[in-house]
C-alpha cells in the first residue's frame, strides 16, 4: 500500500491510499467514501478486489488526514476528484461510491462523463422522496430510552468526548440491519471516524437540495457508463426500493443483498463480495471493449 499526499490547485493537500496493481488494459478504480464530514472507511471494500486491479482511496478535504477549514461545494469536491485522477496519471476510471458517495460520483460523472469508464453504486444514490421512511425505519430500531437519550445529546452545544461516540452510535447503529452486532459496528465507528466535520456535512447537504440529482436523471442514464451497477441492502433503514426505481429510471441493473443493511459488506460478507467483484469485473470488461 502507498499512502501520499496530494497538493490540489488551491494548497490543500489531501491524504491517498493507493493499493491493488496495475493490470494491463484495466481501468483503475476510485473509492469514493460518504459523509460528508467523515474520512475515508472503505479499506475492507478495496480489500475484497485488490487483486483485480488498481485502487484509490482518499480523504475528501476536511476530513481525516486532509483536515482543511472553508466553504464545501459539490463543485470543489468534484474538481478535486477530477485534480486526483491528474495527479494519478489517469484519464479515466471506475468509480465506486457509498452512501454520500454516490451522490458525489453521479455529480462528477455529470461534469465530466468522458473520465468515467464504469461507475458502481453502494447504497446510494437514494432521491426523494426516500428521508420519511428512512426516518420512519431508524425511529422503529430505536427504543423510547435512546431516542430521548439521542435528543439530549443533539441538544448539547459542545458535547465531550464520551457523548460525542455515544450521539454517534445512537445516530449509527440504526444503519445496520442486524441488530444484534449494530451496536458494536457502530461504536466501532464512532471512535474511528471522529472528529466529524459537521459544518462540511451541512454545506453539502444543502447543495444537494440545491441542485438536486432528481433533476438530472436523465442526464445521468444518457452518461452513465454500460454495465453500471447499484448495490444495496434489503435492510438498509434507507428504503430499497428507491434504488430499484432509481434503476429502472438509468435503466441500470441493481442487487438488493438479502439481510444487509447500509454496510452490506459488514453484514452480509460473501454475499456482497460476490456481487461486488462481478460488477467489478464487468466494469473492467466493459472498459477494456469501449477503451
Amino acid at each position: 500500500m502507498t499512502v501520499a499526499m496530494i497538493e490540489l490547485d488551491d494548497g490543500a493537500q489531501l491524504r491517498t491510499w493507493t493499493t491493488g496493481s496495475a493490470i494491463p488494459q484495466t481501468f483503475p478504480l476510485v473509492l469514493v467514501h460518504g459523509g460528508p464530514g467523515v474520512p475515508d472507511y472503505l479499506a475492507p471494500v478495496a480489500d475484497i478486489i485488490d487483486d483485480l486491479c488498481l485502487i484509490h482511496r482518499y480523504d475528501q478535504r476536511g476530513t481525516g488526514g486532509s483536515w482543511w477549514e472553508g466553504e464545501h461545494t459539490i463543485a470543489r469536491h468534484v474538481h478535486d476528484l477530477a485534480l486526483l485522477l491528474d495527479a494519478w496519471g489517469h484519464d479515466r476510471v471506475v468509480l465506486v461510491g457509498h452512501s454520500f458517495g454516490t451522490n458525489l460520483a453521479s455529480y462528477f460523472l455529470l461534469a465530466h462523463p468522458e473520465r468515467v469508464a464504469g461507475l458502481i453504486q453502494l447504497a446510494g444514490p437514494f432521491l426523494i422522496p426516500w428521508r420519511e421512511a428512512d426516518r420512519a425505519a431508524q425511529r422503529a430500531r430505536r427504543t423510547d430510552e435512546q431516542q430521548a437519550r439521542l435528543d439530549e445529546l443533539d441538544a448539547i452545544e459542545s458535547r465531550t468526548d464520551a457523548e460525542e461516540i455515544e450521539y454517534l452510535t445512537l445516530s449509527w447503529f440504526t444503519d445496520h440491519a442486524d441488530q444484534a452486532r449494530a451496536w458494536e459496528w457502530a461504536l466501532a465507528s464512532a471512535r474511528a471516524l471522529r472528529p466529524i466535520n459537521y459544518a462540511m456535512n451541512r454545506q453539502l447537504n444543502a447543495a444537494k437540495k440545491t441542485d438536486p440529482l432528481e433533476s438530472h436523471v436523465d442526464e445521468l442514464r444518457e452518461n452513465l457508463p454500460a454495465g453500471a451497477m447499484i448495490i444495496g441492502g434489503a435492510g438498509d433503514s434507507r428504503p430499497a426500493g428507491a434504488l430499484r426505481r432509481l434503476g429502472t429510471r438509468l435503466n441500470c441493473e441493481v442487487v438488493i443483498v438479502p439481510n444487509a443493511g447500509h454496510y452490506p459488506w459488514l453484514e452480509a460478507p460473501d454475499l456482497f463480495t460476490a456481487a461486488f467483484r462481478a460488477a467489478v469485473k464487468r466494469q473492467i470488461h466493459w472498459g477494456q471493449l469501449t477503451s
